[in-house]
């Protein structure tokens, strides 16, 4: 029985991502060469095949590009939550990149902590960094989301 939430595997290439959000801060992958931002991260660049990359800061601000509201059957550590949204979150400052996370009141409050009918499409949302949540393979931050 999975009674926490599940957690992403971490590799060379997205270990970096969470190591910027347990300081605090939202970085996205970019080609060193010509500048594309990418995500998820990847060794190679689509555009260029370049292989050289950086972490862009970005401001945090968004816009919810689209959500659903998951429904039974759950696995435990969400059903205990539910009903919450999962949101798909268009970044300010890169229309391209768009990441998964949950709207919620504040960065520790539970998943329900927002009705999710008030969830819409074009909702502005800022970052938000909650405590790290831990497995057996490690603790890790997973950015959420508040209304802005």
């Amino acid at each position: 029985m999975i009674d926490q939430p599940l957690l992403p595997g971490l590799d060379e290439e997205s270990a970096p991502f969470f190591e910027y959000a347990a300081r605090g801060e939202l970085r996205v992958q970019a080609c060193a060469d010509c500048g594309v931002r990418r995500m998820p991260p990847r060794p190679r660049c689509e555009r260029c095949g370049s292989f050289e990359h950086r972490w862009d800061a970005m401001s945090g601000l968004g816009t919810v590009w689209s959500f659903v509201v998951p429904h039974p059957p759950l696995l435990p550590a969400y059903s205990e939550q539910a009903p919450y949204n999962v949101v798909l979150v268009e970044l300010e400052d890169d229309p391209t990149i768009r990441l998964v996370g949950n709207v919620v009141a504040g960065a520790d409050d539970r998943l329900d902590s927002i009705d999710p009918h008030s969830i819409a499409i074009g909702m502005p949302v800022e970052v938000v960094f909650p405590r790290p949540v831990s497995d057996d393979e490690g603790a890790v931050v997973l950015p959420r989301w508040t209304p802005a």
